[in-house]
């Protein structure tokens, strides 16, 4: 099949602990998706068991599959898209065998789909054409600012030196006593609370670059938090919305001096902590300044298959067949050092 013919893309996603499947059509949008969200299985162990995700994807990927083509009235594709990394290995490979088997039985390609591209291209669903631009793409592995010049070509202007933004946030609920997923527990906390009640660092800001650090915050959390009582849940809420802000205020900061460093006036904001309302409602000002924000919508910042679907659509050149073989990686780079 020629790149042209490639218009209906079922894209795959299972690199942590979601299950997902969407159909795309490249002329009509999103045609129909499925998630499965593994949350209750791992919260008893206050995180992701790669083992455990990787066996429950096994079982959810065909009842998915089968769901998927009774929502979009069973149309079938021209191509798989799946997501071959970043991830966990073993999770990454359960979803690009299934991708490669439905290929092989359908006789269409695979397009192996880089993770943090789909979540950089996910505002796309919405209508939203982003390049060039800024992007800030934050979640529980990842946060990084990128310059986006077009479609395939990124450069990296700053990233974690330590701890990502959601991994902090995760660490943090843990050590308040919080349910996991901690990210959205511990928004939640934060509601109400008086983001000015504990003085904590903003890390970095006071040097220049676009580099971020969290783990001197989340040292200087945990000692405020052992001196707050478990049973005041004023002081926590205060405490848990003091941290908060102390991340948003670093993500915007950063933000505004990549903008200001390129000279562009469209920021796109990617992945699972970019469904966080404090920060959305502080990178919103960045509009009063003429900036363009780009944001996908609260169900598609966290990991999808629509996105995938969608990156596979338009990435059509690196159709192969299903009997081919491609490397699946844990760890994978999407961008290239600024030289």
């Amino acid at each position: 099949m020629s790149e042209a013919q490639i218009t209906r893309v079922l894209g795959i996603e299972s690199s942590c602990d979601e299950t997902g499947l969407a159909l795309y059509d490249i002329q009509k949008g999103l045609l129909g998706e499925v998630l499965f969200s593994q949350i209750a299985l791992h919260a008893p162990y206050g995180g992701v068991v790669p083992e455990l995700a990787s066996r429950d994807h096994v079982r959810r990927l065909p009842l998915l599959l089968e769901e998927l083509m009774a929502q979009s009235g069973g149309q079938r594709p021209d191509a798989v898209a799946v997501t071959a990394g970043p991830g966990l290995i073993g999770a990454l490979l359960v979803g690009v065998n299934f991708a490669r088997a439905l290929a092989y039985a359908w006789d269409i390609p695979v397009i192996p789909v880089h993770h943090l591209e789909g979540h950089l291209l996910a505002p796309l669903l919405n209508g939203v054409a982003p390049f060039p631009a800024v992007a800030l793409l934050v979640s529980g592995g990842h946060t990084m600012l990128i310059e986006v010049r077009g479609l395939g070509d990124y450069v990296l202007l700053g990233e974690t030196l330590d701890d990502a933004a959601g991994e902090a946030f995760d660490k943090a609920a843990k050590m308040l006593g919080l349910g996991y997923p901690g990210g959205p527990a511990l928004a939640a906390l934060a509601e109400g609370g008086d983001p000015e009640a504990f003085r904590l660092p903003r890390p970095l800001l006071d040097r220049p670059g676009m580099d971020f650090s969290f783990s001197g915050l989340k040292t200087a959390f945990r000692l405020v938090s052992l001196k707050v009582p478990e049973e005041d849940s004023v002081q926590r809420s205060h405490l848990a919305a003091s941290f908060q802000q102390a991340v948003v205020d670093t993500l915007f900061r950063k933000c505004q001096r990549a903008l200001q460093a390129t000279g562009l006036k469209r920021l796109i904001v990617a992945g699972g902590v970019g469904a966080n309302r404090a920060l959305r409602d502080a990178l919103q000002s960045l509009t009063a300044d003429g900036v363009e924000l780009c944001i996908a919508d609260l169900a598609h910042c966290t990991d999808n298959a629509a996105m995938i679907a969608l990156a596979g659509a338009l990435h059509p050149e690196m159709a192969q067949p299903a009997s081919a073989e491609f490397p699946v990686r844990a760890r994978w780079s999407l961008v290239k050092e600024e030289t």
